[in-house]
């Protein structure tokens, strides 16, 4: 089905399964506070194929990440893989840089019908990567994997996080995913989970200018660009849009879909849904509120019927300045960053500067110590 046209209260574009946390490395970022040692009540396989017979009914195609933690740490992953894909789903991976990730490894799940690998350059070369993931050789393993998988035929996403001390490094990451060919590029605005608390987020007038950077990058690069935990990606494209057409004496103004796909402003419950490695269903991995277990009731009434996911995506429900915004049923702001700040998923999400008009009420950093940020206003 056509991004723009899945009906997200039905079913998500994306469901990620956190096979384990288990990671051999130690990333500044890790959403989850990765240990060395599996988890004793990690989903058994068995358990993992009827999660996957369950979210089967969801409907054909159904995209399945499977992310940590490192998922290699798991031996069955071909074994999940193939069951995935024999039930329909496109089954995808996320796998850690590190010796894990083996070029037998890599075919063994491109044999199981695997259909993308992402890999994660936090840095465009060994010194910049390594120190943000914590491990001497990472950033060598990763790009000797990408060659591996594309040996392998596997397409080969690209993962990077933006925040202080990675911003400065995304042309440079830009121009190497165009030398190793990757097909998309996902990058992930910082939430302030897990260990990713002590890092340093950009402030909102700089990522809207990462994200108007991003857009020219997606028109001018052989991979495509996709955001994550910033739905106001979609926004800034549909304003540069606008800006475009009233300078040729256009309309402009808002519309309903602009040419930028939906998978870019889909939000945690709404297009999004994260099974964690004991079976505990949240929004996103970024918001860490469970609305069941999937070992008590099946994913999909979990994701359709809970509380929870159904109030997320009600975009009405939203408060504060993203709550009045015209851009709210394109966007909805990140609920996963405004539960990290506030503890309440429907606040407003720190990172936008976007200020609708008319709008007097509390902005969300208001409350920052001296935080002079100037704020962008519009209609």
């Amino acid at each position: 089905m056509r991004p723009g046209t899945l009906d997200t209260s039905e079913r998500p574009f994306v469901l990620i399964w956190e096979l384990t946390q288990a990671c051999g490395l130690a990333c500044d970022h890790c959403r989850a506070d990765a240990q060395s040692q599996r988890h004793p009540d990690e989903l058994l396989t068995a358990e993992g194929k009827a999660l996957l017979e369950d979210a089967a009914a969801f409907g054909d195609g159904q995209l399945v990440v499977l992310s940590g933690g490192d998922p290699l740490v798991r031996d069955d992953v071909p074994e999940l893989i193939a069951h995935g894909d024999d039930l329909g789903m496109r089954m995808t991976i996320t796998p850690s840089g590190t010796g894990s990730l083996t070029a037998d490894r890599i075919e063994e799940m491109a044999d199981a019908g695997l259909k993308r690998m992402a890999v994660s350059l936090d840095g465009a070369s060994p010194e910049t990567h390594d120190a943000f993931r914590g491990e001497d050789g990472s950033f060598a393993e990763t790009i000797r994997a990408v060659k591996d998988a594309r040996e392998a035929g596997l397409p080969v996403q690209v993962n990077t996080t933006v925040c202080q001390q990675t911003v400065d490094e995304l042309p440079a990451i830009r121009d190497l995913l165009t030398e190793i060919g990757a097909v998309m590029w996902s990058v992930f605005f910082l939430v302030p989970v897990g260990r990713g608390r002590v890092l340093d987020p950009i402030n909102p007038e700089r990522a809207d200018a990462v994200m108007e950077w991003l857009h020219e990058v997606s028109d001018t690069e052989p991979f495509g660009v996709k955001t994550t935990e910033a739905p106001q990606y979609r926004r800034v494209a549909m304003q540069r849009r606008a800006d475009a057409e009233e300078s040729d004496g256009g309309p402009g103004g808002p519309g309903p879909g602009d040419g930028i796909e939906r998978r870019t402003g889909i939000v945690a419950g709404d297009g999004f849904a994260f099974v964690s490695h004991t079976g505990e269903v949240f929004p996103s991995g970024f918001l860490p509120e469970s609305a069941g277990n999937v070992r008590e009731q099946p994913v999909t009434e979990i994701y359709r019927d809970s509380e929870l996911f159904r109030s997320l995506r009600d975009r009405d429900e939203l408060s504060g300045k993203c709550g009045a915004c015209p851009y709210r049923h394109v966007c909805g702001g990140s609920r996963s960053r405004a539960f990290a700040h506030t503890g309440d998923p429907f606040a407003s999400d720190p990172l936008c500067p976007f200020v609708p008009e008319g709008y007097d009420g509390p902005l969300p950093w208001d409350d920052t110590e001296g935080d002079t940020r100037s704020v962008s206003t519009g209609d």
